[in-house]
């Protein structure tokens, strides 16, 4: 088996490695493989993969859907990048923490954070391209976002003067307002 699962300080969010075969010409890899990803306790059903091209200093999210409920599995295939992703599962221990990893194009590693989480990042070279595989198709009705900078988060981003964000990201709602509509309670622990 080829994968190795990094557990993070948050229960269900992990780092998955996969074995990077390397020489003078540079790696292969398997960034997914069903059977390898099943023994390892991972989702082997992905049905949607997505590419985000973004410049430096754009930070796109904190994204999350509960219809259908939507997990990805998130690495970067080109450039630098600061992916965060946050837990709203209502009864978790982490509720309202956060995990972040800085990865780049050299690095194999991937995070998968599972339905429940709010997931974003921040591009830090000229050009970032982010890839994920999703457990859930995309549903404009059932999906929502945090607001990047909401104090109650208290995420370190990396020190950027002059953020690029949408205006979708930036009229966010911040988690306490999150957790105060109903349809947070999709998200359970």
């Amino acid at each position: 088996m080829f994968v190795e699962v990094i557990p993070t300080t948050i229960r269900d969010l992990i780092i998955v490695d996969t074995k990077a075969f390397a020489d003078d010409r540079g790696y292969f890899k398997e960034a997914y493989h069903k059977q390898d990803f099943a023994k390892a306790g991972l989702p082997d059903q992905f049905v949607q993969a997505n590419h985000s091209v973004s410049k430096k200093n754009v930070i796109r999210g904190l994204h999350f859907q509960w219809e259908p409920p939507m997990g990805k599995l998130m690495r970067v295939t080109r450039g630098q990048a600061f992916l965060v992703a946050v837990d709203l599962r209502h009864g978790s221990p982490t509720l309202g923490q956060y995990h972040s990893i800085i990865l780049d194009e050299d690095d194999t590693r991937q995070i998968y954070a599972p339905a429940g989480f709010a997931r974003g990042f921040c591009a830090l070279s000229d050009r970032v391209d982010v890839q994920y595989q999703c457990t859930g198709t995309y549903s404009g009705s059932g999906e929502s976002g945090i607001r990047w900078n909401d104090p109650d988060l208290a995420i370190d981003w990396p020190d950027i003067s002059n953020p690029i964000i949408s205006q979708k990201d930036r009229d966010a709602r911040t988690i306490s307002q999150w957790l105060a509509d109903e349809r947070s309670f999709a998200f359970q622990y």
